[in-house]
């Protein structure tokens, strides 16, 4: 087997002292720009690789942040990830992923599992299970590891957030169907109650109180966040509405197939996250835009910010995004 390269060997060939090299590997101020650029040419021509399990035991820190979330497969949390990932690399930071499929105990071992493997800290967003039970997230908080909430937080846990003023999304997307005339208007929220989908139903409701809808309370219906879901929604309803907004995209695209399938494209139809196929698909999606990279950017803020203080959950920051409406063809 061939033998690991150290940083002795490089200070070796280049006839330098070990500390030189380890500054300069370091990109310490007190080593010349010339003499740094020796080391990490040496350092490229002997493939060498940093020991990083010698550096974590001596800084105490792995320099690895545990990622959950429902699902990568969402385009939505893939552009968080892929936002997150670029802003704590740079500060030497890397992830590892956990996927719960919206299941609250695969939420529970991924945060056991993350725990385990040494995480500097946790940024996650929470399954449509995490109804009441934290517990799991109360251990990453009593092991003094950061901890950011994002998306779908937890009024119960004082701790760092980046939230979409869901409140407002929901009354926008309903004032927008509201403008265009439509006045039987209903809005499919999942059978979960968390705060997310709790706030957009409260919004949805104060927009119809507004504009004088009679009893808003009745047009809100419950289903499945899936395209499955948005299909059944629609073949459940005995009559038809004007308008459906719909818990997010996938379920909105559910919607509009069961619709086009009964030749019946007068419906108007709203998602919520703005996937890629949005735009894409016939008619294209109106929805509301949750600003995926800013999110992922604020997290990866927080964090860093959590890293340099002593007392890391001292006045925690809530950071609430505004919601973006986009408008397409599925409301016109």
């Amino acid at each position: 087997m061939k033998k690991k390269v150290t940083i002795y060997d490089i200070a070796r060939e280049l006839n330098v002292t070990v500390s030189t090299v380890s500054r300069a590997l370091n990109d310490s101020k007190s080593i010349s720009k010339e003499t740094k650029e020796q080391v990490r040419d040496m350092a490229k021509k002997m493939n060498y690789s940093p020991n990083k399990l010698a550096a974590s035991l001596k800084s105490g820190k792995t320099f690895t942040i545990g990622v959950i979330v429902p699902s990568a497969r969402v385009q939505f949390f893939a552009s968080v990830i892929h936002s997150m990932e670029d802003h704590l690399k740079s500060a030497g930071y890397g992830i590892l992923l956990y996927q719960t499929n919206e299941s609250l105990e695969s939420e529970k071992q991924g945060v056991k599992t993350l725990l385990e493997a040494q995480v500097d800290g946790i940024i996650a967003s929470l399954s449509l299970e995490t109804e009441t039970d934290v517990s799991h997230f109360h251990e990453v908080i009593r092991q003094g590891k950061a901890l950011v909430l994002f998306d779908r937080s937890f009024e119960g846990l004082t701790v760092p957030s980046v939230t979409l003023n869901d409140f407002k999304a929901g009354y926008m997307a309903a004032e927008h169907l509201l403008k265009k005339g439509f006045k039987e208007i209903l809005y499919m929220a999942p059978v979960q109650n968390i705060g997310i989908f709790r706030r957009r139903k409260e919004g949805f409701i104060a927009a119809l109180k507004d504009y004088c809808v009679p009893n808003p309370e009745e047009k809100i219906h419950y289903g499945t966040l899936s395209i499955e879901g948005g299909r059944t929604f629609i073949r459940d309803l005995n009559d038809l509405p004007q308008a459906i907004i719909a818990g997010d995209d996938f379920t909105a695209l559910g919607m509009l197939r069961e619709l086009q399938e009964r030749k019946n494209e007068k419906v108007a139809v709203m998602g919520f996250a703005n996937e890629v196929f949005s735009e894409f698909i016939t008619p294209s999606l109106t929805t509301i835009e949750q600003q995926p990279y800013k999110m992922g950017q604020e997290c990866a803020r927080l964090f860093l910010n959590m890293s340099q203080k002593n007392n890391i959950y001292d006045n925690p920051e809530e950071v609430v995004l505004e919601p973006i409406l986009v408008k397409r063809a599925s409301t016109k």
